[in-house]
This record gives structure tokens, C-alpha cells and sequence, in this order.
């Protein structure tokens, strides 16, 4: 299960309540350009609009060897494959408490590229702060109990 793209921004500035699996809908050359690493998530969010899910702002470039793509657009909107009653539960939870759909990472499964999708809640500054100062207290202590030979 080889992930292709991570979206480290998303864990610093979001918490992640919940996460699901959707597809993407992409053509032939999108897919083989994702699995050579020419892909983005950086700024990338979710919108959910008359009942489908759309991934926005997502850059995916040209694959190399396809040849030529005129009007091809590499941040186009590209459709996500959720079921009718994962919408529908995303949609009240998104009305409801102020949450925002936030793609976490790309990868595969079973042959298929998967998109992670997190439930996320937006980070204050403060909370920014206090998550890296508890990171770098991990980090002192994993250093000081780390046994040198």
C-alpha cells in the first residue's frame, strides 16, 4: 500500500476528528502520473456540492510519456466515490459544528488509488504552539532514555 502524497500541512494547522476512504475519478494519464510521485496535496480541500464530493485544488501534473494534452488543467476539480449515506452523514456533520473536509493522503488499495479524507477542526495559534513544544518534549525524552552502545 504505497502512499503517493501526504498532506503534512492538514496535521499542523487542522485536528483531525474522523478520517474515511473515498475514490477519485480520474482518466488513464492522471493515474499513471500519480503513481510516478507527480502529485500534490499542498492547499488541496474537499467540497461537497448537490450531493457529490469534489476534490479542489489538487495538482496533478502531466505524465511525461502521454504526449500531448491541450486545455488539460493540472488543479482541475476531480469527482470522489462516496456512498449516498457517507454524504449524507458528512454533510449534517459539516452544517452542524463548523468541521471542513480536509484530504489527508493519496494511496492504493487493492490496485485503486484511495483518497484519505479527514473531519477536521480548525487549530488556533495557541494550539499550534502547545503541539509543537509537546513534539519537541518527545523528542528530548526519546533522546535522553535512547541507549548508546
Amino acid at each position: 500500500m504505497p502512499t503517493y502524497a501526504n498532506n503534512r500541512k492538514a496535521f499542523h494547522n487542522y485536528s483531525i476528528e474522523d478520517t474515511l476512504e473515498a475514490g477519485i475519478a480520474l482518466s488513464g494519464h492522471e493515474v499513471k502520473s500519480i503513481r510516478s510521485g507527480n502529485v500534490s496535496l499542498a492547499g488541496a480541500y474537499v467540497t461537497i456540492r448537490n450531493g457529490e464530493a469534489f476534490l479542489r485544488n489538487a495538482h496533478v501534473g502531466k505524465y511525461k510519456q502521454a504526449g500531448i494534452l491541450p486545455g488539460y488543467d493540472e488543479t482541475r476539480e476531480r469527482k470522489l466515490l462516496l456512498h449516498r449515506n457517507e454524504l449524507l452523514r458528512l454533510t449534517n456533520q459539516l452544517k452542524e459544528k463548523g468541521l471542513t473536509l480536509v484530504p489527508l493522503e493519496i494511496y492504493t488499495s487493492k490496485r485503486r488509488l484511495k483518497l484519505k479524507v479527514g473531519l477536521a477542526k480548525g487549530k488556533k495559534q495557541y494550539d499550534k504552539r502547545e503541539s509543537i513544544k509537546r513534539k519537541e518534549t518527545m523528542r528530548k525524552i526519546d533522546r535522553a532514555t535512547k541507549v548508546r552502545i
